[in-house]
């Protein structure tokens, strides 16, 4: 079941559903507009390896806006910094924005209970694409969680995502036992 507005407003009432800095416009009938940061970082290897830590060069989104190009992932992050105590997350690209040739994630949509952070997007474009800091990027979805919980993810050993931070993050795929 996906939250309306109104069980929006009153999960975060309730300090489930956490959006800092919140702007009520960005309220939608069910779902909640976010928006592009200033940061973005792109892998500094021609090559990436999936066991290895592949590091990443920040900058930041000048005032006239980056011009994304195909075949580059650029990893961004989330304006807002949120966090999800008893709800599943899901973000999605806005349309407008897909409507650009733009992809915010490849497989990331879906976040957990218990995620406390600025989201990173995988951002992609299908041809080159000026975008701008501060322009909307995606809405999150809340879906009710049947039955109790766990493991949060801001309470487990194995969570790879932790750590606040504005900035974009790199794949922690290296960290996993494979």
């Amino acid at each position: 079941m996906i939250l309306s507005d109104k069980a929006i407003l009153e999960a975060m009432t309730k300090g489930e559903i956490v959006i800092d800095p919140y702007d009520r416009d960005a309220l939608g009938t069910n779902s909640y507009d976010v928006h592009l940061s200033k940061h973005l970082a792109t892998y500094t290897a021609a090559v990436l390896d999936a066991r290895e830590h592949n590091k990443i060069e920040h900058f930041d989104i000048p005032e006239e806006g980056f011009v994304l190009h195909p075949g580059t992932v650029y990893l961004g992050s989330t304006f807002e910094y949120t966090e999800t105590h008893a709800h599943v997350p899901f973000l999605e690209g806005k349309s407008s924005v897909g409507r650009l040739g733009i992809d915010i994630h490849a497989t990331a949509g879906k976040g957990d209970v218990g995620f406390c952070n600025h989201w990173t997007l995988e951002i992609s474009a299908a041809q080159p694409v000026r975008i701008y800091a501060g322009m909307p990027i995606g809405q999150l979805i809340y879906f009710h969680v049947e039955g109790d919980v766990e493991n949060y993810y801001n309470k487990k050993a194995s969570a790879k995502y932790t750590g606040r931070s504005p900035l974009p993050m790199e794949s922690m795929m290296w960290k996993n036992k494979f």
